[in-house]
């Protein structure tokens, strides 16, 4: 059902795009950042009450990135519903994601949105001199923030793997950053439809936040260094908020939903 409600939002919402939002930001381009981003909270909201209402999923979102350029969301990827809820820590506005091209074709209301949003699309394995260098101006002049998947894909057990660097680091090396490690965990188990068909209604999926680190560019001696140290935080974090999941009971929700 909660895939049937979800499938039907997406075909609504790409109409709704299409035949109204595309023409309103053509028509007042200079409240094109707020149209925008009521309708991604409107989208992703969707998503996030569906997932609580009807699939009886708990989602634990509560940390906030501020809706301004210069900022790097660093995420670890779990499942395809990440997204909304990338999108949902932004609530003034939206972020700017990284995302696969081949995902910019035939997919009902995504493909629309990443290419009237803005987001970047990527080939995996091509990864010259010009495409990184495309990245690092795409982040010089994005007055938003952007999200990065460093691992690359999906995670199959809930760890996190191995990061590819080359976009990270053509994104650090575009300008002062201030850099938010976005961390999420319970949602491996629906990675695939049939999981999520099968497991979505005991999934607790939590997203939680730490940052942000400030970043002076690619020039600084230490830049291996503070990648490591990302790379360390959000690990760290994860290993955190499964201790704390594993010790929940009803009786220390409350205690549970405060820290």
């Amino acid at each position: 059902m909660t895939l049937l409600l979800v499938g039907i939002a997406f075909v609504l919402g790409d109409l709704w795009m299409l035949f109204v939002l595309t023409p309103l930001v053509h028509l007042r381009p200079s409240a094109r950042i707020r149209i925008l981003g009521a309708f991604a909270q409107l989208t992703a909201n969707t998503v996030i009450v569906l997932l609580r209402h009807v699939a009886g999923a708990r989602v634990d979102l509560q940390s906030v990135v501020p809706a301004k350029g210069g900022v790097l969301m660093v995420m670890n990827h779990q499942s395809i519903v990440d997204i909304p809820l990338a999108a949902a820590s932004v609530p003034a506005a939206y972020p700017r994601i990284v995302a696969r091209a081949r995902y910019g074709r035939g997919i009902p209301l995504v493909s629309h949105m990443l290419s009237l949003y803005g987001h970047i699309l990527v080939q995996p394995g091509k990864t010259g001199r010009q495409e990184l260098d495309a990245l690092a101006e795409t982040a010089r002049t994005s007055t938003l923030p952007i999200l990065i998947y460093p691992e690359g894909h999906r995670t199959r057990d809930g760890e996190i793997r191995p990061w590819k660097r080359a976009g990270l680091d053509a994104f650090l090396s575009a300008r002062e950053w201030s850099v938010y490690v976005v961390v999420v965990d319970g949602l491996w188990r629906v990675g695939r439809i049939p999981d999520f068909i099968s497991n979505i209604s005991g999934v607790h999926c939590r997203v939680e936040v730490v940052g942000p680190f400030q970043y002076d560019g690619r020039g600084r001696a230490t830049h291996d260094e503070f990648v490591d140290e990302l790379q360390r935080v959000m690990c760290a974090k994860l290993s955190d908020m499964r201790a704390i999941a594993r010790s929940y009971t009803p009786a220390n929700d409350a205690a549970l939903e405060q820290r």
